[in-house]
């Protein structure tokens, strides 16, 4: 194997690695704070993708605006759509069992979960009668990719990593900087006290649920912009990788999420890869992608169970 497609791969990791901590984000902000798993998450990283599409096909004479000019409504349509759906999730679905036994919200999200995707399924609609029940087209950059030293970067390879970097940093500002980030880390530290304190905790939970579900439409555009089209399903298989890389990086932990998914986008693209590039071991190659990511998983929970960034038990004591 060359030097130059050993490159290849790293770029591809790295490029899918940064989708999926943006999903993962989502993940790991809800449960630090209720210590929930929202396996609808992948759901609303879906609808952030039709979101943005819808916008995108009703944008008056778009078949002659570049990509770029539209893309900033894209973004805002995909949020809106994923961040209402994430907030009236929580408010109807999640909050009435928060008291449950952790056994109900997770059964409630996963039929939330079938029934998102359902939905999309039956009633999504564009302009000319496009439905859902199959994968869309979604609009991609045109042109050429360029090379930079030996390695192909498309155009969306080079927005998915910049929007990652732009969220991240955005994240971090605000977790760090505003009264609300502050206030959000009260809550997932103590929220009894921090209630006691004067902090509106139900107002956290919502906001963890709005900051993650912005990310994941993000995420949503960046997949569709690569791919070319988006599906009713794409959550489901999304959501699993997003949900691995949050438990990799340490569950809890919004730095582990990035990191967790970029060890799992390089470890899954250059397994696959690599055993595809010899005749011995191709039938192990990007068939076998999904599984060599779970079995890193199960490889650094045998080995470090609270994930690279996570605390562990004794140390939290």
């Amino acid at each position: 194997m060359s030097v130059s497609v050993l490159l290849q791969l790293v770029e591809n990791g790295l490029v899918l690695g940064a989708m999926y901590g943006l999903i993962a984000v989502g993940y790991t902000t809800v449960y630090g704070i209720i210590q929930l798993i929202n396996f609808a998450h992948g759901e609303i990283f879906m609808l952030g993708g039709f979101g943005a599409l819808t916008v995108y096909a009703w944008i008056p004479g778009v078949a002659h605006l570049p990509l770029l000019a539209a893309l900033p409504l894209m973004l805002v349509g995909g949020v809106l759509v994923s961040v209402s759906a994430a907030v009236g999730a929580e408010r109807l679905a999640y909050r009435p069992l928060r008291t449950a036994p952790r056994l109900a919200p997770l059964i409630t999200a996963i039929g939330l979960s079938l029934a998102l995707q359902q939905v999309v399924s039956l009633w999504f609609k564009l302009p000319g009668g496009v439905n859902a029940k199959a994968p869309v087209a979604f609009p991609s950059f045109g042109g050429k990719a360029f090379s930079l030293g030996g390695v192909l970067v498309q155009r969306a390879d080079l927005f998915t990593v910049i929007a990652a970097a732009v969220c991240m940093a955005g994240l971090a500002w605000f977790v760090a900087r505003t009264r609300s980030g502050r206030a959000m880390q009260a809550t997932a530290q103590d929220p009894d006290t921090a209630r006691l304190m004067g902090i509106d905790t139900d107002r956290m939970i919502v906001l963890a649920f709005a900051v993650g579900a912005a990310l994941a439409a993000v995420a949503a555009v960046t997949q569709g912009l690569r791919y070319g089209q988006i599906s009713f399903d794409m959550g489901f298989v999304a959501g699993l990788k997003a949900f691995t890389a949050a438990v990799l990086g340490g569950i809890g932990n919004v730095r582990g999420a990035m990191l967790g998914g970029i060890v799992l986008g390089l470890a899954e693209e250059l397994s696959s890869g690599v055993l595809a590039h010899f005749r011995d071991t191709a039938q192990f190659g990007q068939a076998w992608a999904d599984v060599w990511a779970f079995v890193l998983l199960i490889l650094v929970l045998l080995l470090r169970p609270q994930g690279l960034l996570g605390e562990r038990v004794a140390d939290r004591a």
